[in-house]
């Protein structure tokens, strides 16, 4: 299950798993916290790939667990976003790309792996919708910490949070065009890479994939 993952995606498990011990033998316990929580996370997704049978890329996976340690980690144990303005931006932009990729692999099992039956503006419609969503819901948990219990989670208000929901659409729009691009066999290698390899390593969800 580990041992065919990245080299960078389990060096990433062990500095946490260290800062987890160190932390704990220095009584900082926010801090092992925080690291133990990113840790997880960042297993979560070959756990749960493994329990329901499903191969993820390992440089998918690899990308999930720079992208949790990215906005958990380094954000808020040595405060990224406050030092870095362009952080949050950058970490809600790489989620939309993510979630636009994740929404189409999913309406594409509808259609089997089909490329011919499954309309690519349609696809990627649906895609693009459903990174939305999830970056919109997002907010929504943001403003509803922030009334509830006080937190500065949505920072500066309004704008930050339609800058945010901009960055999203930008994003969303890169994962949706991704899927777009591997339906029409315009797009090979990189994102649409990473589309390819799950489409073909899960045959029994595209039972009617052809190159």
């Amino acid at each position: 299950m580990f041992a065919e993952q990245t080299w960078l995606a389990r060096a990433i498990w062990l500095a946490l798993a260290v800062v987890v011990l160190v932390a704990l033998a220095e009584m900082q316990l926010e801090m092992a916290f925080v690291a133990l929580a990113t840790l997880a996370l960042s297993l979560a997704p070959v756990v749960v790939a493994r329990w329901a049978d499903v191969h993820v890329p390992p440089s998918f996976i690899a990308a999930m667990v720079i992208f949790i340690g990215a906005t958990l980690f380094l954000g808020e144990v040595f405060d990224f976003y406050g030092r870095f303005w362009w952080w949050d931006v950058v970490m809600h932009g790489a989620s939309a790309v993510g979630f636009g990729m994740i929404g189409f692999v999913l309406v594409f099992m509808m259609f089997q792996g089909d490329r011919l039956a499954a309309p690519p503006v349609a696809v990627a419609f649906f895609a693009f919708c459903f990174a939305l969503t999830i970056g919109t819901l997002w907010e929504i948990f943001e403003f509803a910490m922030d009334q509830t219990f006080g937190f500065n989670m949505q920072k500066s208000g309004l704008m930050d949070t339609m800058t945010d929901l901009i960055v999203d659409a930008i994003g969303a729009l890169i994962g949706a065009a991704t899927g777009f691009g591997y339906l029409k066999g315009r797009a090979r290698g990189g994102l649409a890479g990473l589309i390819d390899e799950f489409v073909r390593r899960n045959p029994r969800f595209y039972r009617r994939w052809r190159k």
